[in-house]
């Protein structure tokens, strides 16, 4: 397991969107009967996930990202949500897996990228767990002993933002691709179940909000990376 986390996580920006792409396009059993049902209803799961990620970013940012394609890590970071679960990064990626399968509006989809998604995320968790155990011994076992790996415990949550600075410059700086990539797929999404299923001219007036939200998604997520190399917006 350790080995296929090792790997997943040094090709894992271009195996996932490879993946997601293929299994959104998978034929299968609706979950709902109407798409736009099943738009709505991914966009509120994705939404969550982006939440997830947003205020653990916002709080207390782990450099976990990895150095030439590997594990790695500078320090090790227990504070924010990291003080509620050892991975609020993943967990929130996986609801964003989540919200677009669902966003598909088929069985198929869901299941295998739920399943393939979880499997890729526990294996990517146990190289970055062993990475860790070898360099911060004691400390990171201490760690893992006080704090779940998945789920925080019933009540944690109170008092997390209590006598913590929430970082809203740094959230936008290190985070303004991943609403924009997800966004967009959402909305590509409907309209291509839309016009699969024959709904497409009926709903045209949603197909032009959806297009109208790419629109804006894409300027916004040109406007943040212009402030971000030109330093107009540094983190605070």
């Amino acid at each position: 397991m350790i080995a296929l986390g090792n790997f997943l996580f040094g090709f894992r920006n271009a195996l996932f969107p490879l993946v997601m792409v293929l299994l959104i396009l998978m034929p299968g059993m609706p979950l709902f009967a109407d798409p736009l049902t099943a738009g709505i209803a991914g966009t509120v799961i994705a939404l969550s996930g982006q939440t997830v990620r947003a205020m653990t970013i916002g709080l207390q940012y782990i450099v976990r990202g990895g150095r030439h394609g590997r594990v790695y890590a500078d320090d090790l970071v227990t504070g924010g949500v990291y003080n509620l679960c050892r991975n609020p990064m993943y967990v929130g990626n996986v609801l964003l897996v989540a919200g677009l399968a669902l966003a598909s509006n088929s069985l198929a989809t869901l299941l295998c990228a739920l399943v393939l998604a979880i499997v890729a995320y526990v294996a990517i968790v146990a190289a970055e767990e062993h990475y860790l155990r070898g360099k911060f011994d004691a400390a990171y076992e201490a760690y893992c002993n006080d704090v779940p790996r998945w789920l925080p415990r019933p009540g944690a949550m109170r008092g997390l933002l209590a006598d913590t600075t929430f970082h809203w410059r740094r959230v936008i700086l290190k985070e303004y691709g991943t609403p924009f990539a997800w966004i967009g797929i959402l909305c590509l999404i409907v309209i291509y179940q839309l016009w699969r299923t024959g709904a497409l001219e009926a709903r045209w007036r949603i197909v032009q909000v959806l297009v109208a939200v790419l629109i804006v998604t894409a300027t916004l997520w040109a406007t943040a990376r212009i402030l971000k190399k030109t330093r107009r917006l540094v983190a605070d």
